[in-house]
Order: C-alpha cells, then sequence, then structure tokens
C-alpha cells in the first residue's frame, strides 16, 4: 500500500524538537530513507501519526518533501534540510550527553541519583538506542544494581531493534554461550 504525504493541511504549532519519535524520523531521513513507507517501517510509527512528524519537520524548515517521476509513476521523497541537520546533530550531542551523565552516575554507585535521571529521561532512552548511544550492556548492568527489569523503562518493541531474530535474548545477546569467539577467516 503507497502512502500519500500531504505535508501543508496540518495547522499544528511546533515550538521545539522535542520528542523522541520525532527525533527518530529525522534520523532516519537523514541516515537515507526517503520514502514514507519505508520510514513507517523503520521507525515502526504508525502513517497517521508519522504523517504528522512530518508536517511538523517541514513546518519548522527540518525536511522538504519532492515529487519524483518514477518507473512506477510519481512518488514523494523526503530529504533533510541543512537546518534539520544541524538540529538533529545538536539533539545527538544532548542526548550522549545525558548518557555520558548516567555512566558516570553508575560508576559512582549513586543509585538513587542514577535512578531519577532514568526516570526523567524516560521518554528519550528508546531514541538513545535507536541513535546507538546507549552501550547495551552497561544499560543492563545499570539496571542489575537498580534491582530493576529493563522491561519497566523500555517498551519491548523498542528492544527488538537488539535482537537478531536468531533466537536471541532481549539485549542483543550474539549466541555465544561458551564465551568464545566465532571467526570467520573465508575459507
Amino acid at each position: 500500500m503507497k502512502y500519500t504525504v500531504n505535508f501543508l493541511e496540518g495547522t499544528l504549532g511546533y515550538t521545539m524538537l522535542e520528542e523522541s519519535k520525532d527525533l527518530i524520523v529525522l534520523g532516519a531521513i537523514n541516515n537515507g530513507t526517503k520514502q514514507f513507507d519505508k520510514i513507517s517501517k523503520i521507525t515502526k510509527i504508525e502513517p497517521k501519526t508519522l504523517n504528522a512528524i512530518l508536517e511538523k519537520l517541514e513546518n519548522r524548515g527540518f525536511i522538504v518533501a519532492k515529487e519524483k517521476k518514477g518507473w512506477l509513476g510519481k512518488k514523494i521523497e523526503i530529504n533533510i534540510t541543512e537546518k534539520g541537520s544541524n538540529e538533529l546533530n545538536q539533539r545527538i550531542h544532548e542526548l550522549q550527553v545525558k548518557w555520558n551523565n548516567m555512566e558516570k552516575l553508575y560508576k559512582s554507585g549513586d543509585k538513587q541519583k542514577l535512578q531519577q535521571i532514568m526516570k526523567d529521561e524516560k521518554s528519550f532512552l528508546p531514541t538513545m538506542m535507536f541513535f546507538g548511544i546507549i552501550d547495551i550492556m552497561m544499560f543492563s548492568m545499570m539496571f542489575s544494581m537498580m534491582g530493576m527489569a529493563m522491561s519497566s523503562y523500555i517498551p519491548a518493541e523498542d528492544m527488538s531493534q537488539f535482537d537478531d531474530g536468531a533466537g536471541t535474548d532481549a539485549i542483543g545477546d550474539s549466541g555465544m554461550d561458551d564465551g568464545g569467539f566465532d571467526l570467520d577467516i573465508g575459507f
């Protein structure tokens, strides 16, 4: 099924790129995903919600939509603007700083402050995972230190990005249960 993106119909106000879904969509576009249906699939965002997000991003000047002619007819290609790229880089940097603070709290053993910052940043944890900011081993050790389950902070659908589909656990276990290495040397 093809989706039509109609950016200019919405009248949504937008003051700041704070919502994690918006940032994830902008990141997907920045990484070369340019068609609506592919963005929806990668980000796991429903088409109606995605359309609203794309409208907001375009209204802020972070993306542009261009109609292109292809073999199967017209298609809409979505590209990030320089302004959008700068905003994305700034937000990723902010997320990296937040992660670094969480790491420092873990290493210092300050369980209460770590628990508070994780609670405060709960909505951005999936975004940190999407951008590969979180070290999943360190993250799981943080939860272990606090005596909590990761699932209380990260929905299962967001954890699935660490599942390679081969029966691995939710934290991206490579399947090596003997502690050894699996090397393919090309013979």
